[in-house]
């Protein structure tokens, strides 16, 4: 099929058939990157800017890789010495850039919905870095690339996402892109961090992690985002490890070739342990290289050759 969509928002916009078009261009993108010169000509004249209105180290750095790989000219916006530090809109902001001719914006902010409104208001494409707790599009297919790359297919694995599931816009794009791929979702975590609606997307909810991890073959750990809680959602985090953590203790009894995933930063011995985090099992460096591929593949059919 052909890419016929100007911006990538969200995967519960996308089919099943165009998710697949990602993974299938990514695959192909990603040997680059073993090569002693890691560049191809394939973007070379167009201009990518990171509109970063929160903080990000992976997302960011695996763009700005990701375009240079392509050839691409890549801008990095900095909040502190722009215009928005004294008011400007973030719509302005895209506005007066996209003026200067460019043709890519990657947008990540706090406020839930501001990529889509940018990208109402220009012609340039606009990806979602992440935009509150609504969407992660590109990470959530990093994790189906990896997940496919590893266990050879999707239809028909059992994932377990284990953790603040009430903040994570990377739970919400997982849940839409595994079940459009015909994978069952099972969610877990305190019942307080555990949006009553959230099972409406097509997850099962348990509030026990042994039920969780039963059958699994991907677990699937979530930051807990003490930046985004307003309020106390589990009375301490050494009581949170020890029911939601990933440890040896907490994993007897899953499957044999169970795969650990998590999307980063860890917090070390507070939802999975070190032991856990750089074992055999833990595809979490995986999941970072790969971003690489799957990033350059979202920027060439958004912004690539239509022919």
């Amino acid at each position: 099929m052909k890419w016929t969509k100007k911006d990538l928002l969200g995967l519960e916009e996308l089919s099943r058939e165009e998710i697949e078009l990602i993974l299938e261009t990514a695959f192909s993108f990603k040997e680059v990157s073993s090569r002693d010169v890691k560049k191809v000509p394939t973007l070379r004249g167009k201009t990518i800017v990171n509109l970063f209105f929160e903080p990000s180290t992976r997302t960011r750095t695996s763009f700005e890789l990701a375009a240079k790989r392509l050839s691409a000219d890549i801008l990095d916006f900095s909040i502190s010495d722009s215009s928005v530090s004294k008011g400007e809109s973030p719509v302005d902001t895209a506005e007066n850039i996209e003026a200067m001719k460019v043709d890519c914006f990657v947008v990540r902010h706090s406020v839930a919905g501001v990529p889509k409104l940018i990208a109402k208001k220009i012609k340039a494409a606009v990806i979602n870095a992440g935009d509150n707790s609504h969407e992660h599009p590109t990470q959530a297919l990093l994790d189906l690339f990896t997940i496919r790359e590893k266990k050879g297919k999707i239809k028909g694995l059992r994932i377990a996402i284990i953790g603040d599931i009430q903040h994570s816009r990377v739970a919400r794009s997982n849940i839409w892109g595994l079940t459009k791929l015909g994978a069952s979702v099972i969610l877990c975590g305190p019942p307080t961090l555990i949006p009553s609606r959230i099972g409406k997307m097509g997850a099962e909810i348990t509030y026990s992690f042994k039920e969780a991890i039963k059958d699994a073959d991907i677990l699937y750990f979530l930051r807990v985002q003490r930046e985004r809680q307003q309020e106390i959602f589990f009375p301490s985090i050494q009581e949170y490890a020890h029911l939601y953590g990933a440890n040896s203790e907490n994993l007897k009894g899953v499957k044999k070739n169970v795969l650990i995933m998590h999307p980063g930063p860890i917090n070390r011995g507070v939802e999975i342990k070190s032991e856990i985090a750089d074992s055999s099992s833990s595809l979490i460096l995986e999941q970072v290289t790969n971003g690489i591929a799957v990033r350059m593949a979202v920027l060439y059919l958004l912004i690539g050759k239509k022919d």
